[in-house]
């Protein structure tokens, strides 16, 4: 018998990180929404007081980008003066150029912007064919958000953090041995007889309205560990406590600890940066493999070169759960998809301002109908028809 543990963690909306990612996906989004062949590479830093967008940026429309950046601020929620950071006294610096001709020239003629490698990943262990870990720790971030914005707990703050842990044995996920959810908070929930911790109301609080609705009974047992707030208190949250730099939560926007990552970011690129839109076709193709039934685990990776079209290296690994080999499987693929950058952003159809709706709580296992990547209606028949 093989037991092994596997971690994965998200953030909420308020994480600094992902106040940065939101701010450059507005940017992209804002961009494309009047000039869809808009060149973005936009990059944000978040600090107390002030957020620095920069990056590089082609276009032919405009963007009122302190306007932009409130607006983002105030829909995640940093609107009370008790967080130290708010939408209306935060400063908002502009350092954008445009992209260099260099990289323009290879991108112009249809090749990659960039070298670089990409992975994609499904499984068969949740609906979303997303491995367990990751698919909990961003149900129970997204949840923590829930019910700060419904009320259910007004106390809560708009920073937070959860991590899941997940047994397996002999590769099947078998039960979740730790919980971890830090919640930013008012001082309203700290214990006046300890002013260094929350109350104990406050942490069952926590477990009832944000554990329990979401993770499953039947993956909890009487060894399931608890971390709530394990510091004691998480008042001081957001850029207040932490600056925020945009393509800092890689791991948290792909698979979580399932899965190899190629170390380029997705918040803030258009889709002619292979970094994203390979990354997307990858899962594409790696869950549409799953769905097909060719594989219980997929893993597709994917590498180019900056100014050339055809990929360099693509392979498939099924780590011995594939119905046929993974060479075939692969070669099949080739066969049915195009994978040079214009076809991607074309069948995936990138162009769109869609990239707000993929910022949080990862950027796949979404099944909305603007995250095309998630689609299996098409690919998956057609695999099955040739390889099963």
């Amino acid at each position: 018998m093989e037991k092994r543990f596997v971690a994965s963690e998200s953030v909420c909306e308020g994480h600094p990180d992902k106040v940065a990612d939101q701010i450059s996906d507005a940017v992209l989004d804002s961009i494309l929404k009047d000039d869809p062949m808009g060149r973005v590479a936009c990059e944000t830093f978040v600090t107390l007081g002030m957020v620095i967008v920069g990056g590089e940026i082609t276009t032919k429309t405009y963007v009122d980008l302190s306007h932009l950046v409130r607006d983002v601020v105030k829909d995640i929620g940093y609107t009370e003066d008790w967080t130290g950071f708010t939408y209306n006294t935060v400063g908002v610096l502009n350092a954008i150029g445009k992209q260099s001709p260099d990289i323009a020239q290879g991108v112009d003629t249809g090749g990659a912007g960039d070298q670089g490698m990409m992975y994609g990943y499904a499984c068969n262990e949740t609906p979303e064919l997303m491995p367990m870990p990751i698919h909990y720790a961003h149900l129970l971030a997204k949840r923590l958000a829930q019910v700060r914005k419904e009320k259910v707990l007004p106390w809560l703050g708009p920073d937070g953090k959860t991590q899941v842990v997940v047994e397996y044995i002999d590769g099947v996920a078998k039960r979740i041995d730790s919980i971890v959810v830090g919640a930013q908070h008012s001082t309203e929930i700290l214990d006046a007889a300890d002013p260094s911790t929350i109350t104990e109301v406050a942490r069952k609080q926590i477990i009832e309205t944000v554990v329990v609705p979401t993770i499953p009974s039947r993956l909890i047992d009487e060894k399931t560990k608890f971390y709530i707030n394990q510091t004691g208190k998480f008042v001081v949250g957001g850029p207040v406590s932490d600056t925020g730099i945009t393509g800092r939560k890689i791991i948290v926007d792909t698979y979580g600890g399932a899965c190899p990552h190629g170390g380029g970011a997705f918040s803030g690129k258009d889709p002619t940066k292979v970094d994203r839109s390979a990354s997307y076709m990858v899962r594409f193709v790696a869950k549409n493999i799953v769905a097909a039934g060719l594989a219980n685990v997929c893993q597709a990776e994917i590498s180019y070169v900056i100014g050339k079209a055809e990929p360099t290296h693509f392979a498939i690994r099924t780590f011995g759960t594939g119905k046929v080999s993974d060479e075939t499987i692969a070669k099949t693929v080739t066969d049915l998809v195009d994978l040079r950058p214009k076809a991607i952003i074309e069948r995936l159809n990138l162009r769109r301002p869609i990239y707000r709706l993929t910022t949080n709580y990862g950027h796949f296992g979404k099944e909305l109908p603007e995250i095309t990547w998630e689609n299996t209606n098409e690919l998956a028949p057609k695999l099955a028809e040739k390889l099963l």
